[in-house]
């Protein structure tokens, strides 16, 4: 039965679908948090509140978890609670919560203490803007993050006072999810209590070309939602954007991407790709401990000089950057050639290990405490 120590995570069994996992020996649960708030799993107040600042009509996320055998909803809560720590995967533009594939699983099976989230966010997949043309301030990195605290905080997977033991939130963000996890505020969380991996991050403050190519795609792909004779331009523009974004990446993120671009109103597709394009947002605090950035060598969305050149000036540590051989997607395992498989394939393990070192780190944190002098 429910034990009252997790009493603040009925939601949980609030789910729309429960199922086996792609990942063998693992679960996973769609939520909605319209659907949570109509069953009374979240205070409406708080709940509603929460999608009115972030501009949202809904919030989507998955949850996976490590389960050989299918354990009963009266158990559920507690297997979930239990947990030391929550990976939150949060996908870049176009992109919705499927594309990371097997690493949710992968991660939960290589520690079965920890559990993985992996979100719709910024207007894609069924988190859409109510908006169809929404602002640039509302699908901006920074807004992105602090709708993600925010939600961290709605659904309370924070250590709650009273609680004993670790927990340590983990956010791994791709592409501009990545970007976004530059935005975290550090004053929010405790000591030891939060991680960051990004991935492929398109912060592109140091990056005046691909800043004008963004905007200009922006400004472009929104023109094309008011001007319909145009569409015959999106023949050619879509094929070419994705071609670029994908290349490495499996089949089945390709495949998700497109049917993600053409379900999404090309004004929240325009609307993101400004906005990477026009952020000028400096406000970045420089607390690197517990932050990790992965780069692919051949990445034509983010250049790589250019993103040392910044993370240079963020005075970001040496020993926290990966450079990996591989594209944008460099944890896809597509089949373009047989190296690029192969090589995408160990940074996957890597993105995997690096997750798991992370979390040690964080966990040794909280229990030895900040040491002064």
């Amino acid at each position: 039965m429910l034990g009252q120590e997790y009493e603040h995570l009925q939601w949980i069994l609030g789910y729309k679908e429960r199922r086996v996992g792609e990942v063998p020996n693992t679960w996973v649960a769609d939520y909605s948090l319209v659907d949570l708030i109509e069953k009374g799993l979240i205070n409406p107040d708080h709940g509603n509140t929460f999608l009115e600042t972030a501009g949202l009509k809904d919030f989507f996320w998955q949850i996976t978890w490590p389960e050989d055998y299918e354990t009963p909803d009266e158990f559920l809560v507690n297997a979930i609670g239990q947990a030391r720590g929550y990976v939150i995967f949060v996908h870049g533009w176009t992109g919705n919560h499927l594309i990371w594939e097997d690493l949710p699983g992968m991660t939960v099976l290589s520690n079965r203490q920890l559990v993985a989230f992996s979100v719709d966010h910024n207007g894609f997949g069924q988190s859409r803007f109510v908006s169809s043309t929404p602002h640039t301030d509302k699908c901006n990195p920074p807004a992105a993050m602090e709708t993600l605290q925010q939600w961290v905080d709605l659904i309370k997977i924070r250590r709650q006072p009273g609680q004993i033991g670790q927990r340590v939130i983990h956010f791994v963000g791709h592409s501009m999810g990545g970007a976004t996890l530059f935005y975290l505020n550090p004053i929010l969380w405790n000591y030891g209590e939060v991680t960051r991996y990004a991935l492929a991050p398109a912060l592109l403050l140091e990056d005046e070309m691909h800043q004008v190519f963004y905007t200009t795609l922006g400004i472009g792909i929104g023109i094309l939602q008011r001007i319909p004779v145009l569409e015959v331009f999106e023949r050619f523009l879509k094929p070419s954007m994705l071609s670029t974004l994908l290349s490495g990446a499996s089949d089945n993120v390709k495949a998700l991407h497109s049917a993600q671009y053409n379900d999404t109103p090309r004004g929240i597709t325009g609307a993101t790709f400004l906005a990477m394009g026009r952020l000028q947002n400096r406000e970045i605090a420089h607390d690197w401990e517990l932050m990790r950035v992965m780069l692919g060598h051949r990445d034509p969305l983010v250049g790589l000089i250019d993103m040392m050149d910044l993370l240079m000036k963020l005075e970001f540590p040496a020993a926290n950057i990966r450079v990996v051989p591989g594209t944008h997607y460099m944890f896809s395992v597509g089949h373009e050639t047989p190296a690029n498989a192969w090589q995408h394939a160990q940074n996957r393990e890597l993105v995997v290990q690096d997750i798991l070192a992370l979390h040690q780190k964080a966990c040794s944190m909280q229990e030895k405490g900040h040491l002064i002098g």
